[in-house]
């Protein structure tokens, strides 16, 4: 198993998240060696959809994607739809693409990287009610357990994440992928 010693890996999600898709990659990545930070658009903690409390380390608009080698979006409806109408939260997602840095998706956290114009002529999965609307931005949706598609990784539900888990340590272990862009 890949070790990711000194990485430090960002976690952008807001209240609504669905709790397990935070919390498992978190302690996955942590388990391997990297620091993990939570961003949120505001506020000092945040509160998942079944009631987990988290702290908040930085907001959307301090946050730069310079400072971090990964960055991974939990699900959960109503995170995933505020997130995306955060303007320094999508520009931090895209800031990401642009770098060339791993970002792993999982369920619903899919929409902002629409918002962020970043997945046309990408292959990638979600949460199924989401499969229009990433079509719709250009981009090929498939019903797998977990896609990699050039350091995009990406998962439908809480039952794809020790498949997610593992991919995310794999990309984040690789580093930044020339096929990562915005």
């Amino acid at each position: 198993m890949a070790t990711l010693t000194d990485s430090r890996v960002a976690f952008l999600a807001t209240d609504g998240f669905e709790d397990s898709e935070l919390t498992s990659p978190w302690e996955a990545v942590q388990a391997e060696g990297a620091s993990a930070t939570l961003i949120a658009p505001d506020g000092a903690q945040i509160k998942g959809k079944n009631g987990h409390v988290q702290h908040v380390d930085l907001t959307s608009a301090d946050a730069s994607a310079d400072e971090f080698d990964a960055l991974v979006l939990p699900g959960g409806v109503v995170n995933a739809d505020h997130l995306r109408l955060d303007k320094p939260s999508i520009d931090l997602a895209r800031t990401f693409f642009e770098q060339h840095k791993p970002v792993a998706v999982i369920c619903h956290g899919a929409w902002i990287l629409i918002e962020a114009g970043v997945v046309d002529g990408r292959t990638l999965t979600s949460y199924p009610s989401l499969a229009t609307d990433l079509r719709n931005a250009g981009a090929t949706w498939v019903d797998e357990e977990v896609v990699v598609d050039q350091g995009l990784v990406s998962s439908r539900t809480p039952d794809d994440l020790p498949a997610f888990n593992a991919k995310l340590v794999e990309e984040v272990a690789e580093g930044r992928h020339a096929g990562q862009t915005a």
